[in-house]
């Protein structure tokens, strides 16, 4: 469990990521954030790469407790795949600074452990997908030209580049109901 004060140097560090870049991710800038020592920071973490590592954990465990609600929900496999870019969305809309972090694998380039992390995150969202669009094919509810695998690139890769593009036009259009666009034109993509 982490400490409140954990939790405020991990949301100012995402903060200053989408700011400044990982650059401006320093212990300095941190304490001068948030207002206290720098003694005081590394009391609570031992270094910048503790913290990303931090950001990284608990964005895993948030998805991992997700993938577990939606594999034990009795849906249908096509509202499981609704319900799950809507939940990926409201993230991204409660947190946009996320965004920086999540989507920026050149940020942890340099770090193989944090790199890793990202490899399972992705994995873990795209064997997901996956384990989904392959009972729907199973069941003959969606085409069979498609791939799981495929699927899975399509899925993520539009809503990543929807997100980035979010991000990137200063969140100026309604996240969700692109959302909604995106997902019903996916449909129409995997239509039987």
């Amino acid at each position: 469990m982490i400490s409140d004060r954990q939790q405020q140097i991990i949301e100012e560090a995402i903060k200053l990521i989408d700011e400044k870049g990982i650059q401006g991710l320093t212990i300095k800038n941190l304490s001068k954030e948030i207002g206290i020592s720098e003694p005081g920071i590394y009391r609570h973490f031992e270094s910048k790469f503790a913290i990303l590592h931090m950001i990284l954990d608990s964005f895993r465990a948030m998805i991992q407790m997700n993938h577990s609600m939606f594999m034990s929900a009795t849906d249908e496999g096509i509202e499981k795949l609704h319900q799950l870019i809507q939940k990926v969305l409201s993230i991204f809309i409660q947190e946009p600074a996320l965004v920086s972090v999540i989507f920026s694998e050149e940020i942890f380039h340099n770090e193989k452990q944090l790199t890793e992390m990202v490899v399972h995150i992705q994995e873990l969202n795209e064997d997901l997908v996956k384990k989904v669009y392959l009972q729907l094919q199973a069941e003959n509810k969606v085409t069979q030209s498609i791939s799981p695998e495929m699927f899975s690139l399509l899925y993520f890769g539009s809503i990543r580049l929807l997100v980035k593009k979010w991000k990137q036009q200063q969140y100026s259009f309604n996240l969700l109901d692109k959302g909604e666009e995106l997902f019903q034109t996916l449909l129409i993509a995997i239509k039987k």
